[in-house]
This record gives C-alpha cells, structure tokens and sequence, in this order.
C-alpha cells in the first residue's frame, strides 16, 4: 500500500451563508501570500520507482492509495460528469444510476469498479449553477438526497467524493440537451437569473455578470464551507473544489475574466486570494483524517492576441499555496475560460501539466482527459506523471471500463461482482 504525506462539465473549448464559519478574506496588507505559512509537510517522493509495479506485483491501476487516513482501493476514479438532472437541486434515482454503476464491484484491494466516485458539479449557491437542472448543496434536502447515493457508493467498497463549484459568469443556461444549451437572460427567460464574476466581463454572448462586491466574496467563502460541512453529513470522504473549466474561482485567478483593481485583482498574489481562502475555510470544516482535492485548469490555452492569460507556471504557484493550506491532491484538467481557445487535443494531452505540478509544486496530482485505454493510463502512472488517473467519457461508454483496463493489462485479480461473473472480459 502506497501512502501520501498529508498536504501534500461543460464548455471545456468554448444562496445561504455558513453558520459559524470562522473563515475570513485576508485584507489587503496580509503577506499570507508572498510568504506562506506550512502548516503540512510536503508529499514525500518517490511514491513508486518508475516503470515496475505496484508493490504488490500489480498495476499501479490497481494498487491502493491512502491520503490522510482515508485509504482508496485503486487509482481509477470517475471523474465529475454533470448530468443536468437535478430536481431544485437534489438529485434522484438516475444519479444513484450513473454513479453506483461506476462504483459496483468486490472492493478487496484489486477493485473491479472505480476507487473513488465523484458527483458531478455540485453549486454552493442557486445562482452558482450552471443551469436549472444542476445538482447542489446548499440546503439540507439536498444533504438527504444525496446520503444513499454516498451509501451505496461505500457499500461496495469505493469512497464516494463531492465536487463543490459556483459557476460564476458562466451560469444561467439551458442544459446543454436543450435549445444547445444557449445562455438565459433576465427578462427574455423564466428561468434565467442574474449572473455574478469578478468582473463585468461576459463570456461569448453570455448575458454579462455583475461584478461582485467584498460582500458578496465573504459570502461566496462562506458558501463553500456550507456546502463541505453538508457534504461531509451526506457521507462524502473527499471534498473536491472547483477551481477549473472557466467557472468562479478559475474567473478570478485569470487576467481573461479578473479586471479587478482591490485586492482581489491585478498581481498574482491578489488573483489567488478568493480561491485560497474557500480552500482554507473548506479544510477548516473537513475532518482532519479526510482529504481535500482541487481541480485547476492549468492553462486557458490562451494565443499571443489574447492578452494575459493564466498559465502552467502560475499553476505551479498556486498549487504550492494550496499544498500548505492542506489540499492533499491536485485533479490537473485545463481551459474553459476562452470560448474560441485553440486547444490540441489528443491522447493525455494534459498529462504534462499533471507531471510538472507534481514535481515542482510537490504534491500528489490526478490527470485527466482522453485517456482512454488500461495500457496508456498504467504507463501515465508507472512514469510518475500523475498518482492517479480520472476517467470520464470513456466511463461514460462502459462503465465497467476499470475491469477492461484490468483485462487489458493481464492482471487477473480484479474481483467482479458475483451477479456479472458470467460476463468476465478475457484476459490479454
């Protein structure tokens, strides 16, 4: 078994507050920032010698991974999918559907389903969704509605997660199934609302957002608090923020959305401080023995026209300040934040984010995007780019897609639930 060092869905190309919350924005003359506190030690590496397996003989795929005191029995974890087929909310039987089906499996070290299933974004607030239908956490039949679905989820051994997001300028839309899933707008649609972002910038022909006061930031850190503290009492044992694919936080850490002229824009230093005080109040209601996990986008893939942008090399900065605030794992995805970004998409095409946050910001990280076979995510892993590996449109095409990989790679301890023996891929 491998263990870390504690501290270590849409448009990727194109409202209550927390009772109690401690959590504060640090003012504008805090060196927080410059000068980071460490309040956990780094991860310790090497965690594997590259290109030998596991320590038990098999795939780093299937080999456990402990964060904290929380123990994940493989490294093929689903990655959050938005479904857009929530209720108020809340979601219903066709989540515990998608995502039981993803977890299902003899979990004995070897799992036949996925280590860890993550929940599709979840908003803190009403008006973070991105459409109607997105699933939430902001009220406490939301809480209930998600409990069986975590249960189940631990019922068959994998560790049921949470990602938790405010979508910022890019909410209030149709799902995407409907009318394209085309921006609404206040006066012109029912269902719009009022978008909020750290500027009056608009995305595409989004409706344009009205930019937040310091007011509405302390609420939004208190929202996310909220939200963590709910997820924990439906069962969840990861709590994963959105900090990715153009949406709120990832708005304030880009030059592209952040226009701002406080403390919240402008340097480097300023731009991260909204999203390193909801990690900070995040970790502050997480038990202790649980992790924390963030998705970044590494890079807006921004074009020499498009002005300043954000980067790998601002990624690697705020990854480290995230490290020492207690974020345990890094789930390294990109862009979202400009509609007509030139991405070059192809196989792993973000795994070399994945591998250098890892190794210059000295944290576990998770890649993720196109990878789509057993052999190419083992050989990610036996490389040391990544700690482990999310899977989501290929888990959407066959959602016993961790058994397959397990065929693929010979490995023929991969326990399959007694009811689908009969229908065992054959081994490689």
């Amino acid at each position: 078994m491998i263990s870390l060092g504690s501290g270590l869905c849409r448009r990727m190309g194109s409202a209550t507050k927390a009772s109690g919350s401690a959590c504060h924005v640090p003012g504008a003359a805090s060196t927080a920032f410059a000068q980071p506190v460490r309040k956990h030690q780094p991860m310790r590496q090497p965690l594997h010698a590259v290109g030998t397996p596991g320590p038990s003989g098999r795939p780093l795929l299937f080999e456990p991974i402990t964060l904290r005191q929380l123990t994940i029995p493989n490294r093929i974890w689903l990655s959050p999918m938005c479904q857009y087929s929530a209720v108020d909310g809340a979601p219903n039987t066709w989540h515990l559907v998608h995502l039981g089906a993803r977890a299902a499996g003899e979990h004995v070290w070897g799992a036949s389903g996925c280590g860890l299933v993550m929940t599709e974004a979840c908003a803190v607030v009403p008006e973070g969704r991105i459409s109607p239908s997105d699933a939430g956490m902001w009220n406490d039949a939301q809480v209930e509605a998600w409990r069986p679905i975590a249960d189940f989820i631990r019922s068959h051994g994998a560790v049921p997660s949470v990602q938790l997001a405010h979508a910022g300028r890019k909410a209030s839309t149709f799902e995407p199934f409907v009318q394209g899933g085309r921006p609404l707008y206040p006066g012109k649609d029912a269902a719009a609302w009022q978008v909020v972002a750290p500027s009056a910038v608009p995305f595409a022909d989004f409706q344009t957002p009205r930019e937040m006061t310091e007011a509405d930031i302390r609420e939004v850190i208190d929202a996310f608090a909220a939200a963590a503290e709910r997820s924990i009492k439906a069962g969840f044992q990861v709590v994963e923020i959105h900090m990715a694919h153009g949406y709120l936080l990832h708005q304030f850490l880009s030059p592209q959305a952040n226009k701002r002229k406080d403390q919240y824009g402008g340097s480097l230093a300023n731009r991260m401080r909204l999203p390193l005080a909801v990690a900070e109040a995040v970790r502050a209601v997480i038990p202790p023995e649980l992790p924390l996990a963030v998705r970044i986008s590494a890079t807006d893939w921004a074009g020499p026209l498009d002005g300043p942008a954000w980067d790998v090399d601002q990624s690697v900065v705020l990854c480290g300040a995230l490290r020492d605030l207690g974020c345990d794992l890094i789930d390294v995805s990109s862009g979202g934040q400009l509609p007509r970004a030139l991405i070059p998409v192809g196989p792993g095409y973000q795994v070399p984010f994945s591998e250098r946050i890892r190794r210059e910001a000295r944290v576990a990280t998770g890649t993720v995007g196109l990878i789509t076979t057993g052999k190419q995510a083992e050989k990610i892993l036996q490389e040391g780019k990544a700690d482990v590996v999310l899977i989501g449109r290929e888990m959407l095409r066959d959602p016993n897609w961790p058994l397959r990989a397990a065929a693929e790679l010979g490995y023929e301890g991969a326990r399959y639930p007694p009811q689908y023996e009969r229908g065992k891929f054959p081994i490689k």
